[in-house]
């Protein structure tokens, strides 16, 4: 039909467009029907490329989201839950995993490369106000409320600064707000794109970097200096494909936070209101107002349980103020917004509110689901954040003039920053069943003693180490409990007849083998 609708524009260019407008609607509701707008249904769309609507509200959402984490009570609540639950207390548990040509860990290097790491993770930063979990906390933080976080590698002797770590290792951070790289740094000619420089590709070469922070600035000129891509971290969170710079984690539920912020602020001061409001004198009808004496002055009356108003002027009665304040149905509205602000946020709804109720099935199927973002916001952080930390230490440790690191020389140099990372795990609602469950898994070839230990939040040598600490202890001192894993012992324990002194004999004679296999490692 091209050739009539060629012949309709020549003739009337009016009726052509009109035309072509009521084939592309009737075209479109064929199609789908959100796509033609209707009295009910604005159709909101979103045409800009994901740099455009960044830059355009990037910096704005940034600066509520700051807001909101110091001034509102459920906003720094749900930055504090997805702290504890992506990073914790003793931050990611880095495990490495050196292995030797056969494949088998080296758990002596090991332990070596995790005591290091360990020592240096009590100042890692280049200020030495912050252990590693510390400093992962507020990096977390950062790049969820702000939206990003940069993070640069300072290696090497570096004019000023003197690294804090006390083991000499030449390696520290320098962990930077989003606000240090400029949204307004545009330049086509040198492909800068809001303060990263990118290449054909996408790729990002370089980033472009405040030498103060912006606010500590005063007038309008500010100097940057560019930092190479591989000695620069940056955790952000990206919603879309090409998108450069990241967005708050409260992007869509910004305007809610606000929202349930001001309503329990005016539904907190009409109940303090209604709370001060006591009663009324009625004095009769308008035909007994005098305007003098009782009828028409004020006067104070002293409140106290049990009172009787005896000295109320003829025509006069008290009435109760009534109230409907405090609102019986806010608690029903807030928690319906709090469920739509955790599912805007990676978060649940029980932990937020801190209402924790229900049956043990309900709560753990609750946790089993938010357990699964917690992991997506661990693999994020570990990828973008501890990984390229861990890495980047292991490079300059192996630069430590003050204690060298020794490679062993079965190492496959391959499996040299081989390593496990694992943050919190899901909490455990009632130790006894989840404790069988593991132990049926185990014995069914489903899951391995280290993951069970893992899933605790403990390292499994260590606990490994412990354990036999422990049972060599109690063998020794004749201290035998039903948790002793050698048959012979707990059958020689479970011995009615059996006396002190059998158990003591075996000890001694266990005590004895264990100083003869000592002396012959010695000899």
């Amino acid at each position: 039909m091209s050739w009539l609708n060629d012949i309709i524009v020549t003739v009337s260019p009016a009726w052509a467009l009109k035309r072509a407008v009521s084939t592309l609607q009737y075209q479109n509701i064929r199609a789908y029907e959100a796509a033609s707008p209707s009295r009910t249904h604005k159709g909101k769309r979103e045409g800009r490329g994901a740099n455009q609507a960044v830059f355009a509200a990037g910096k704005n959402l940034r600066e509520q989201a700051r807001w909101l984490d110091e001034n509102h009570d459920l906003s720094i609540g749900i930055l504090d839950r997805l702290e504890e639950r992506v990073v914790g207390a003793n931050g990611i548990v880095v495990e490495p995993q050196p292995k030797d040509m056969a494949g088998n860990i080296l758990g002596d290097f090991a332990e070596e490369l995790a005591r290091r790491f360990a020592a240096w993770s009590l100042k890692p930063d280049v200020t030495g106000r912050y252990t590693r979990p510390e400093l992962e906390r507020l990096v977390l933080r950062t790049a969820l409320r702000d939206g990003e976080c940069f993070g640069q590698h300072v290696v090497g002797k570096i004019p000023s600064l003197i690294h804090p770590n006390p083991q000499g290792t030449p390696y520290s951070i320098e962990a930077l707000e989003p606000d240090f790289v400029p949204y307004e740094l545009n330049d086509t000619a040198k492909k800068i794109r809001q303060g990263l420089t990118v290449n054909d590709w996408g790729q990002v070469t370089a980033y472009n970097v405040l030498k103060q922070h912006p606010a500590d600035v005063m007038g309008f000129k500010h100097v940057t200096k560019q930092i190479p891509a591989k000695a620069m971290m940056h955790l952000a969170q990206l919603k879309r494909l090409h998108q450069l710079r990241g967005v708050s984690v409260f992007h869509g539920i910004l305007t809610r936070l606000a929202d349930i912020k001001d309503y329990e602020e005016s539904e907190r001061v009409a109940a303090r209101i209604a709370a001060a409001l006591a009663f009324y004198i009625k004095r009769g009808n308008p035909d007994m107002y005098t305007g003098s004496g009782n009828n028409g002055g004020s006067r104070e009356i002293p409140i106290a349980p049990g009172m009787t108003f005896d000295d109320l002027a003829p025509g006069e009665d008290v009435g109760m103020i009534e109230s409907n304040r405090p609102n019986v149905h806010m608690v029903d509205f807030r928690n319906g917004q709090l469920r739509a602000a955790a599912a805007g946020t990676r978060t649940s709804y029980s932990s937020i509110a801190r209402e924790y109720a229900g049956s043990y099935s309900s709560q753990r199927q609750e946790l089993v689901e938010q357990d699964e973002s917690n992991r997506i916001l661990q693999q994020w952080f570990c990828a973008g954040w501890s990984r390229p930390v861990y890495r980047q230490w292991l490079v300059a440790e192996q630069l430590n003039k003050v204690d060298p690191l020794k490679l062993p020389r079965e190492l496959d140099i391959r499996t040299l920053f081989d390593a496990q990372y694992y943050g919190p795990t899901m909490p455990w609602i009632d130790p006894r069943k989840e404790a069988e469950g593991w132990e049926m898994m185990i014995a069914g070839n489903a899951a391995t003693e280290a993951e069970w230990a893992r899933a605790r939040g403990r390292n499994p040598a260590e606990v490994k180490r412990q354990r036999r600490r422990e049972v060599e202890y109690n063998r020794d001192n004749g201290m035998l409990t039903a948790n002793d894993p050698d048959p012979e012992t707990n059958g020689a324990k479970n011995e009615t007849n059996s006396s002190s002194g059998s158990v003591r004999d075996r000890a001694n004679q266990r005590r004895a083998d264990r100083a003869a296999r000592r002396t012959d490692t010695d000899q």
